[in-house]
This record gives structure tokens, sequence and C-alpha cells, in this order.
């Protein structure tokens, strides 16, 4: 085998959300898009903001070429820096200056940057299911080793009592995602706090910190008034990531950041392997284009009345077909549990109705299935009659 151990194992397992994606394009292919529903994706389909087209427009049509294509410091523009800090500020009464900002190529990316500052070989890192399955990707590109808490099924929220045995000597950082990825699941201040309690605890038991890395690309994305706590606020030791990629429908873009308080534990130390993770890793730095957009852009509400609309038929429609969905308050994903005892049974079975749905197996859920309602509003109207005959297969007593 020419390819490394470690690419031939993640080869095989390989996403399985992106294979459904592309069995869904050939799919459409064959019948007709028409007649394909694809919900494996987080790939919104809300329309990018006027105000982004005419940032693009604007810097493209009045900026100095070499700024706008350039390259500038790993860390990103100065100016960028400060405004994304003053926003945070604006937004949740926080202390950030410009130096502790690092544009990044993404959530993701910033979260790569952080393993590679972090991690030794074997190191741990602990996430809760259910949890976006790239988080083994990315800790094991650093010779690390994923931990995972089991899900509470009955709430969704932390499944704190089974966390604090899994705290080693090696445990280096605990990935938070929220709003949670797919579940939908918006997790309590009073469920943080609580794990404030058992980090700060393990701390002092181990001997050194455990960042948590605060994973939010979908902090704007919450329904009701639900509120997200903003988890640096609460957790001393942690490292806040943002995409632009749900909020400002830009994923293709990869543009994000990493922020980090002058309160963290080794400060000075961290934010300068950061800065050179973001370099060494080959992503030099953050695309220069869409740093200057976004900076023009922070203060854009993400289109909360598509993805809500979206989310309130699904979830009527397809718990009145007998349907038990986890009810989503952010993100735009929401967890149906498998009325099948595998739910690849029933991922087969929404096949047959060119439903494409994710098992949440890979989400480290099983029993689930995922569903993205980031999609039009037309397709999701255009699927309720074949999530009804699904269901009357399903449930054949209730028809």
């Amino acid at each position: 085998m020419v390819i490394s151990k470690n690419m031939e194992r993640l080869v095989a397992g390989s996403s399985t959300i992106r294979k459904l994606f592309e069995e869904g394009l050939q799919m459409a292919a064959e019948v007709g898009a028409e007649n394909v529903y694809d919900f494996s994706l987080g790939n919104p389909a809300s329309p990018v903001p006027q105000e982004v087209r005419d940032a693009i427009e604007d810097i493209l049509d009045s900026t100095d070429g070499n700024i706008v294509h350039g390259y500038m410091k790993n860390a990103g523009y100065d100016d960028v820096r400060k405004a994304v800090s003053e926003s945070l500020n604006r937004k949740n009464g926080t202390n950030y200056d410009a130096e502790d900002i690092i544009m990044t190529c993404g959530a993701a990316g910033g979260m790569n940057c952080v393993f590679r500052s972090l991690l030794g070989l074997d190191d741990e890192v602990i996430t809760f299911a259910p949890f976006f399955g790239e988080y083994r990707s990315y800790v094991c590109n650093f010779g690390g080793k994923l931990v995972v808490v089991p899900a509470d099924t009955g709430t969704f929220q932390l499944n704190l009592p089974a966390l604090r045995p899994l705290i080693n000597e090696k445990t280096r950082c605990i990935i938070v995602n929220n709003p949670n990825n797919p579940s939908g699941v918006v997790y309590t201040e009073e469920t943080l706090r609580k794990l404030n309690d058992i980090i700060v605890e393990a701390e002092k038991e181990i001997g050194h910190p455990i960042y948590v890395v605060a994973d939010e690309p979908y902090r704007e994305l919450v329904y009701g008034g639900q509120n997200v706590p903003y988890i640096p606020d609460i957790i001393k030791n942690s490292i806040f990531l943002y995409s632009f990629s749900k909020t400002l429908s830009l994923p293709g873009e990869r543009i994000g950041y990493m922020a980090v308080s002058k309160n963290v534990d080794y400060y000075e130390e961290l934010i300068s392997a950061l800065v050179v993770a973001n370099r060494c890793l080959g992503y030099i730095n953050a695309p220069s284009l869409f740093q200057l957009v976004v900076a023009r852009c922070l203060d854009i509400p993400a289109n909360l009345e598509f993805y809500d609309r979206n989310r309130t038929l699904l979830y009527d429609e397809l718990t009145k077909m007998g349907f038990d969905i986890v009810r989503p308050d952010g993100a735009f994903y929401m967890l149906i549990k498998s009325p099948t005892e595998d739910e690849d049974d029933f991922v087969a079975m929404g096949k047959k109705h060119h439903i494409i749905l994710v098992p949440a197996k890979s989400f480290g859920c099983p029993g689930y299935v995922r569903l993205a309602y980031c999609v039009s509003h037309d397709m999701i109207k255009r699927s309720i009659p074949a999530f009804k005959k699904l269901a009357d297969e399903l449930f054949p007593g209730n028809t």
C-alpha cells in the first residue's frame, strides 16, 4: 500500500454525508432533480445577502489588487481582526483586541490549527455525541485520539455524568458544538456551567489546562427567542471558533476566525502557536478577498425566516405522519428516530422514494437519521407526498 496507514483508515471511513450527496446527484441525473429530495448536506439554499454581493463588487472596484488578492500576516489583515474583535465585544460584552483574533479558512481550518498547536501523539480530545463526524479526522491528523461521550437521548443536552470518567492526563481539549450539528439542540447556560465545574475540578487533578473548543458556526441560527450562551464567558480556557459559511451562505469561500481571550492559561504561547499553525498547515492565511468582505458584513443577521419556515413545515408534517423527531431550536438540522431497528434500513427505504437522509451512526448516535432542512422551501413542499408514502410503509396502522 503506497498511502500511509493513517490515511488508509481515513479513506476507509470517508464521509457518509458526502457519499450520500453524490448518490443524490446520480439519482437526480437518472430521474430528474425535481424528483429527488436530498436532505444530506448542510449547504445553505438561503441566498447570499445583497450586502455581501455589494461588498464584493465595491471591493473589487475600489481596492488595490495587492490587498484584494495578496498575502498578509498569517493571522489576517489587522483592520479585519479589529473589526471582528469590536463586533464580538458589542454582541457579548467581551474585551477582545485585534491581536486576540486569527482569521481562518472556516471553523474547520481553525480547529485543525488548534489541534496542531495542542496535541501530541496519543493525546485525547473529548466530544459529545451526537457530533460532526469530521472531528475524528481533524484529531487523527495530529496523532490524537477522539474520545466520545455517549448521547443523552432523553434531552440531547451534554451527557455530563458520563464525561468525568473519560478525563485523564492525556485529555487536552473538549469540543462543544453549540447549537449542535446534527440535533439542532441548543445547550443551556445551566448545562455549560456544570461543564465548567467538571473541567475546573479535573484541571486541578491532572495538573494542566483542558481547552474547550467552542465550535459555533450555527450561533446566529436559533429560533423562538432562544439564547446561545457565550462559552468564553462561562469557561475560562476556551477557544472560540466561528465560520461565516452558514450565517452568510458562504460555505465554499472558507472564511472564519478564532478568538482567544487573554484570560486563558498560557495565552502568549497559545496565540503564537495558532498563528504559526495557520501557516505551516498550508493555509498561509484566510482568503484575502473574503476577509475584506466579511469585515463589512459582521452585523448582517442570518435569514432566520427562511430556515424557520422550513423547520416548522417539516416538523409539523412529519410528526403528524408518526415520525419521532428531536425538536430543533437551532442550526438547520433535525434528528428523526429510526422506525427500523437499524437506521440504514430506514435510509434505504427513503431512497426508494428518492429521499436522501444521513444515518446518525456517522454522528455517533445510532438509531437516528439526520435531515438537513437548509434546502429550498419548494423542495420541502414537494417532498411531503414522498414522506407520506414512506410513512405509509413504516406505520401501516396509522393510515
